[in-house]
């Protein structure tokens, strides 16, 4: 009953959060449907208002309604993806077309158009201040590429078409899940006896979890990855990688090829009925690089070099292979074994050494400390009930003032989706009350007692947190602006430039602690470490621009051709090496199929890293990456103006002026 459920209760909990030990799978269908209809109600009082459109009875209006709805949706999501169930994959696949349908019934309601519209067109004479400016812009820019100005036969194929896409992209996300779920390698004894003792515990909790008495190999990438590095098996490497390289298209009931070759199409579909070429001409249009020509001209740009440097890194590791006696061509299984025997060698980088200094709660401290040195945070530890029992949660204070929630769920789990990510279960926002960001980061790391992170997984801690410091320090008006509410190659910006103080000799030297002696690293393997921070980066910057290059060319097609057939057509052309496979193949690029908002986008890690490269340098030249007044400046320009402020405009106040590339392929050490 509606009084029963406390998803559609007022939460007197701390902090406002949900009350998740109350909340059970049966409360969010009639949860879903009530808030659902709650905000149709609110939009129609809107867009029936016979008082004419101000900004205060139209635009803010709509900013009070739905108010339910993202509530729920912000629990029911995260679920979703960060602990899965039969149950809650049902109600996804049924409740995304709903949702979809819902969208577009706000969007292409007439009445509340006309009054966004009435306003736009008067929006110089409306004496508003400039977030209330950039609010009314960004509304009615989401309006019409929704549709909402289209015919009203237009309307309704655009509603088709994203209530299509929504069911596409839900079963595409559960397709490869799973596929991660389902595959897994039982190791023999003769197996684990060359592989580093961090990898075999990984093993055998992932196969407790599964039930199987011997250790396994999954597809989790905090145990693939370090599999191919170092079993000497190359049998089991090749078993391992066409396993990883394959998710998605094994046929049947999980295959995403189909699913990927009607998004493709159904996107195409979309930008046509708007008036746009294709769909990367349309989704450009509202990031920093504005048109397909200036992503593709990057692209590849980057390309040239990290092929030449990927191309002379092969020649040396099949030297390597060679040296074992193989005298077969160069494969994918091959690479990584290879490189790691390579990094040994010329760095002294011992894997299994590296990570007794990387423990995960001296990272996330690390992450505190560095948060607290540039601006001003603390981070104390609360008791919550939460989602699942492996998460943690922090306030935050700034100046003694509570400013935020920040919750992390770092371990690897069958009902996680791969990758990582942050989110919010509540972003900053004035109005129309105040309400404090409550902000989730959510990584994959194979757990253990204690966790031991490679220098990767650290750098991914870095970089998820760096999106969580953008929420934290959001200081906007209205929510839709708020945090990391930017363009898409605008918000990998502080995620990614929050990675380089990993790499500071002052926060290596107090966090990276060897978890048994409690020793600091020392000056020799700090480094070497650092010292070694661009290793591979040929490889990594090829498997990475290919996709992104895939990406683009899809969205610029206009074929029915089947894709697997387009994206190697597209491979061959850029002259992709034989021995490196894309990073994210077309049956399992969530990025860009699970949803829409990397679709043509992928290249925006890349753009972003050309501002993040420029943006440490200034740290650089003062010659102290915690400079206060730098700091301020970051904080008061990019970081706490979320999309109240254009991006080009908000790093030039930072910088000066917009880098170029130069400055990625140095900091990549590609030039």
């Amino acid at each position: 009953m509606f009084f029963d459920n406390p998803l559609l209760k007022n939460w007197n909990t701390p902090y406002k959060i949900a009350p998740f030990d109350e909340i059970k799978d049966d409360h969010f269908s009639e949860a879903l449907e009530k808030a659902l209809a709650e905000e149709l109600r609110e939009i129609q009082a809107i867009s029936d208002n016979p008082n004419p459109a101000t900004f205060t009875n139209t635009i803010l209006a709509i900013l009070k309604s739905g108010k339910l709805l993202n509530r729920v949706l912000s629990v029911f999501y995260t679920l979703v993806s960060a602990d899965a169930n039969e149950q809650r994959e049902k109600l996804m696949m049924e409740f995304s077309p709903k949702l979809a349908v819902h969208s577009s019934t706000i969007t292409s309601n007439e009445k509340l158009f006309n009054r966004i519209q009435d306003l736009f067109n008067r929006i110089d004479s409306l004496n508003l201040s400039a977030e209330e400016k950039r609010l009314l812009e960004k509304i009615y820019q989401d309006f019409v590429r929704a549709g909402a100005a289209l015919s009203d036969k237009n309307k309704e194929a655009m509603k088709e078409i994203q209530e299509r896409l929504s069911t596409l992209g839900t079963k595409f996300s559960q397709n490869l899940l799973a596929d991660e779920r389902s595959w897994f390698l039982e190791l023999e004894e003769k197996d684990e006896a060359c592989l580093p003792d961090f990898l075999i515990k990984a093993a055998q909790k992932a196969a407790e979890e599964k039930g199987v008495s011997k250790p396994i190999i999954n597809l989790s990438r905090s145990l693939i990855i370090p599999f191919l590095q170092f079993s000497p098996n190359r049998e089991l490497r090749k078993k391992a990688q066409e396993a990883w390289a394959s998710r998605g298209e094994h046929g049947e009931e999980t295959d995403n090829r189909p699913i990927a070759r009607e998004t493709l199409a159904l996107r195409r579909q979309m930008a046509n009925l708007l008036g746009y070429t294709n769909f990367a001409e349309f989704k450009l249009e509202t990031e920093m690089a504005k048109k397909p020509e200036n992503v593709e001209s990057l692209l590849l740009q980057v390309w040239k070099y990290a092929k030449e440097r990927a191309q002379k890194d092969q020649n040396i590791l099949a030297e390597y292979m060679a040296n074992d006696g193989i005298s077969d061509d160069f494969y994918p299984w091959d690479w990584l074994y290879y490189s790691e025997k390579r990094r040994q060698k010329e760095h002294e980088l011992n894997e299994e050494e590296v990570k007794s200094y990387f423990s995960l709660d001296q990272m996330v401290e690390a992450a505190f400390y560095c948060a607290n040195k540039l601006f001003g945070l603390s981070f104390q530890p609360v008791s919550l009930p939460l989602y699942h029992k492996d998460c943690k949660a922090w306030e935050v204070t700034k100046n003694g003032e509570k400013i935020a929630l920040f919750i992390g769920d770092y371990f690897a789990r069958s009902s996680k989706r791969s990758g990582a990510w942050c989110s919010a279960f509540q972003s900053q926002a004035k109005f129309p009350v105040s309400q404090k960001p409550i902000v989730l980061n959510v990584c994959n790391f194979a757990k253990g007692s204690p966790t031991l992170l490679s220098f990767d997984d650290a750098r991914t801690l870095f970089h998820e947190f760096g999106h969580a410091l953008h929420q934290i320090l959001s200081n906007v008006t209205y929510e839709p602006l708020s945090g990391t509410s930017v363009s898409r190659d605008f918000v990998e910006l502080p995620s990614q430039l929050f990675e380089h103080w990993l790499t500071v000799p002052e926060v290596l030297k107090r966090f990276a602690v060897h978890y048994k002696t409690k020793s600091p690293i020392s000056e020799k393997l700090m480094e070497r470490l650092i010292g070694a921070s661009n290793y591979d980066m040929g490889y990594q910057t090829v498997e990475y621009t290919s996709s992104a290059l895939v990406d683009l060319y899809f969205h610029l097609e206009d074929t029915e051709k089947d894709v697997m057939e387009l994206q190697n057509e597209i491979l061959s052309k850029i002259g992709l090496p034989e021995a490196i496979k894309m990073r994210h193949a077309t049956p399992h690029f969530a990025h860009v199929f699970s949803g829409g908002y990397y679709a043509a986008a992928y290249y925006s890690y890349m753009w972003s890293e050309v501002m993040d490269a420029d943006a440490f340098s200034a740290f650089e030249e003062l010659d102290n990456p915690f400079d206060a007044n730098l700091a301020k400046s970051l904080e008061d320009n990019i970081l706490s103006k979320g999309n109240s402020l254009d991006p080009e405009i908000a790093y030039k106040r930072f910088r000066g002026s917009l880098p170029k590339v130069d400055a990625l392929l140095r900091g990549r050490g590609l030039i």
